[in-house]
């Protein structure tokens, strides 16, 4: 792994003035973490993790060239949720353990959405809308790694801006909700292919948490997943109730918060989104997506 920790954009780096940088660089990370291509998935997950990131930058180690990036997305799908299961269930048998020795670049995504430091924050915004994603990684005219800027850094940016819209007004309403004692096996599949980054937990009609893909890539990362192993099958590691690996924390809001407000909320507790509660029933979920797509619109 190559880089230091990571900081915000406060970054004692210093930020140059020249034409060549755009605003983007005002708001991007520019000490960014990480990773070569033939780092084990298990370390890239492990880092993950640690750093509390959602995503991981894929670079030559000699150049410092981006080859790729791995997100929670991509840990989702090989756990079980897609495409990449196969490195698991057909190529290794199910043996889970010789799976995630498997170097990083067997999962990594290739076609990677980058910006140049010339970009604007307004063009950032335009490729975290069109393209549903929470990172761009930043590189130069030869493919080096530059910096990276994410959702949460857009949002803290457009934080500040009045808005006349409550939460009610873009929340989602139409959702798709799981039960505390479903398995992990079922719920990978569920987050990946509605593309997914939570999922609600609904127990005898009350809202008992959120599972997030956080979560499922802490229980992995951190460890715990060790714990259910005796074989090394892949089943003893997705054939586990999602309430034994979802997080204690669940922050909420109500439909008639003002966008503004609950954006500032979010970024203060450092939550992706929250369950939108009246009389004590769920009645939708907001997201950081959402408030940066109307925020930037106002």
């Amino acid at each position: 792994m190559t880089g230091k920790k990571q900081k915000n954009r406060d970054s004692d780096i210093p930020i140059d003035d020249s034409p060549e940088y755009g605003s983007i660089m005002r708001i991007a990370t520019r000490t960014v973490i990480s990773a070569p291509p033939t780092m084990r998935i298990y370390g890239a997950v492990e880092t993950l993790a640690h750093w509390g990131f959602r995503r991981l930058p894929i670079v030559d180690p000699g150049t410092h060239r981006l080859k790729g990036i791995l997100t929670i997305p991509d840990v989702i799908n090989f756990l079980g949720g897609g495409e990449k299961f196969n490195l698991i269930n057909v190529k290794h048998a199910g043996n889970f353990l010789a799976a995630i020795n498997e170097s990083v670049h067997k999962i990594m995504r290739q076609d990677v959405c980058t910006l140049h430091p010339s970009a604007s924050i307004e063009d950032a915004i335009r490729i975290i809308v069109k393209n549903r994603i929470g990172g761009i990684p930043i590189v130069d005219e030869t493919g080096v790694l530059m910096g990276i800027v994410t959702e949460r850094d857009v949002l803290r940016d457009l934080a500040t801006r009045e808005s006349g819209f409550m939460i009610r007004d873009i929340m989602s309403t139409n959702l798709v909700v799981a039960s505390p004692d479903q398995l992990l096996s079922e719920v990978t599949r569920i987050l990946n292919s509605h593309r997914f980054r939570r999922l609600p937990i609904i127990s005898e009609n009350i809202l008992f948490g959120i599972i997030t893909a956080t979560d499922i890539m802490n229980y992995l990362g951190s460890g715990k997943v060790f714990e259910k192993l005796v074989t090394g099958h892949v089943d003893e590691v997705v054939c586990v109730p999602i309430r034994e690996i979802m997080s204690k924390n669940l922050y909420l809001t109500h439909p008639h918060i003002s966008v503004t407000e609950a954006c500032q909320e979010m970024l203060e507790k450092n939550v992706g989104a929250f369950p939108v509660i009246e009389d004590n029933n769920l009645v939708g979920l907001v997201t950081e997506f959402d408030m940066v797509k109307l925020l930037s619109k106002e």
